[in-house]
């Protein structure tokens, strides 16, 4: 596999709030998947893949770094107007790619932050972008579709963008611009109640941006417009090795489906916007497929964390939900410390060398930098993804030994440490739900769960295995103590 003329290309495709149970290959029977099924019946399905934690900064920081995020307390849900949270002369995955001979690009959700915080976006040159830290090619949007600014960034500019018309952003309240409408000001402008900020197409969004009418994206084109952009970035990339790390906003809050999507189910926009995702999906594959490049490309689909129902915008999720279990038998969702936080849905597809199936090995993003580094025969620096493990065996499907050890959080940095079929949670301080309804975790006590047995997370046998209460506990600060769990070498 480290021969270069057998080097395949790797396409990363990442849903944004997707949950366990919303996939019809995970159980979903209310929303119709027919290119997420149609992939993992190709590939193989892991039914413990897990991102490293329950929100979106965090663990897309860890997907890109091979580090776990509370390495770096800049690794929290961002502003659209925060600084780049990885620094350009940082490893990461891309770099290893690019060292490769792989070219590089992204397309959709960035979200780790641009420039040092003070980002000028009228600059035809911005730093602090995807490009300095091992994307050859970048088209994004700073951070989710529910935050300022509204526009999309190609490379190093704003796309569109009339510089008679500059584009200024701020998240504080009292240094809003008042000639740009709010929900207070112009609720009759309010398409969808949800965030209290400035209002952008009739959605009241977090923060504030004023200017850039001319490349204010449209939210009912979102899905087409990077779409478009991954597939061709694909088709001009054919004739050579590529990493591409396509990470779409759907279902992320607000919900907004194309209009040829909108009434797809009978759930409303979130389940809309999930068979939104399944289409783009499908056409991905069509793609690799109508250019002959299936057999040597390893597609990967997976999600940034568990699901959530409400988060902000009114659009009657819950009540169209029915029966709907979006983090299917798991508890938790988005933001919890439970296994429904961070057990997501975990696909690869690699005709040339993997055999359909399924895999109980335990897994995680973490885990592709060290991976694809060693599938490539790229040697790690000493500080270069210091939690990322080498998983290349359990991933193609050659072993089915996965990790024996793996730290997830949930919000608030709060730690959650997994041994083989044990999960255990600390005390954590805190509220016990999230204000979309959402089963945080936090306790006044430890807990401890069998996953083999209690996938739920219903009986907590903390007090039965005060043994293994501490020794999990000990170990949990060991590593949390030390500056990387990667073993040398």
């Amino acid at each position: 596999m480290a021969d270069g003329s057998a080097r395949p290309n790797v396409v990363i495709m990442y849903a944004d709030d997707l949950g366990f149970g919303d996939v019809g290959c995970y159980g979903a029977t209310r929303i119709a998947t027919p290119n997420l099924d149609r992939l993992a019946a190709g590939g193989l399905r892991f039914r413990r893949g897990y991102s490293t934690a329950a929100t979106c900064t965090p663990s897309r920081y860890s997907l890109l770094t091979g580090s776990y995020p509370w390495r770096n307390p800049r690794a929290r849900i961002l502003r659209g107007n925060a600084a780049q949270i990885i620094p350009s002369g940082a490893p990461t995955m891309p770099k290893m790619f690019r060292t490769a001979g792989y070219t590089t690009g992204i397309v959709g959700k960035w979200h780790l932050g641009l420039g040092g915080g003070d980002i000028d976006w009228n600059s035809p040159a911005m730093e602090g972008t995807p490009n300095d830290v091992g994307f050859d090619h970048s088209y994004i949007m700073a951070a989710t579709n529910d935050r300022a600014p509204c526009v999309y960034i190609d490379n190093r500019r704003v796309d569109n963008l009339d510089p008679q018309d500059p584009i200024e952003v701020t998240y504080e309240r009292d240094k809003a611009f008042p000639e740009v409408p709010t929900p207070r000001t112009h609720p009759e402008l309010v398409r969808i109640k949800g965030h209290g900020g400035g209002i952008v197409n009739g959605i009241p969004r977090l923060g504030y941006m004023r200017g850039g009418k001319s490349a204010v994206w449209d939210d009912e084109t979102m899905c087409d417009v990077f779409l478009e952009k991954a597939l061709g970035f694909v088709e001009e990339n054919r004739d050579n090795p590529f990493f591409l790390y396509y990470a779409f906003h759907e279902p992320h809050a607000p919900r907004i489906p194309a209009p040829r999507f909108a009434g797809a189910t009978d759930m409303g926009p979130r389940g809309d916007v999930i068979v939104e995702l399944d289409w783009c999906v499908g056409q991905m594959l069509d793609k690799l497929e109508g250019l002959g490049l299936s057999e040597n490309t390893i597609v990967i689909f997976s999600s940034d964390n568990g699901p959530v129902l409400f988060d902000a915008y009114h659009d009657n999720s819950i009540e169209l939900a029915g029966d709907h279990r979006p983090a299917g038998p798991l508890r938790g969702g988005k933001y919890s410390s439970y296994d429904g936080g961070t057990r997501v849905p975990f696909i690869l597809r690699y005709p040339r060398a993997v055999a359909p199936g399924e895999s109980d090995a335990l897994v995680s993003h973490v885990d592709f930098h060290a991976s694809f580094a060693a599938m490539l025969g790229q040697e790690l620096q000493d500080d270069e993804a210091p939690d990322s493990l080498n998983m290349l065996g359990p991933l193609l499907g050659r072993s089915p030994e996965g990790r024996d050890e793996l730290i997830v959080e949930g919000s608030g940095r709060n730690t959650v440490f997994r041994r083989g079929d044990w999960v255990f949670i600390p005390p954590h301080e805190g509220p016990a739900k999230h204000y979309s309804g959402i089963e945080l975790g936090n306790s006044s006590v430890p807990q401890l769960y069998d996953l083999s047995l209690d996938v739920g997370q219903i009986e907590n046998a903390a007090e039965e295995r005060s043994d293994m209460v501490t020794g999990m506990s000990e170990r949990l600060a060991e590593l949390l103590k030390g500056q990387k769990t990667r073993p040398a070498g």
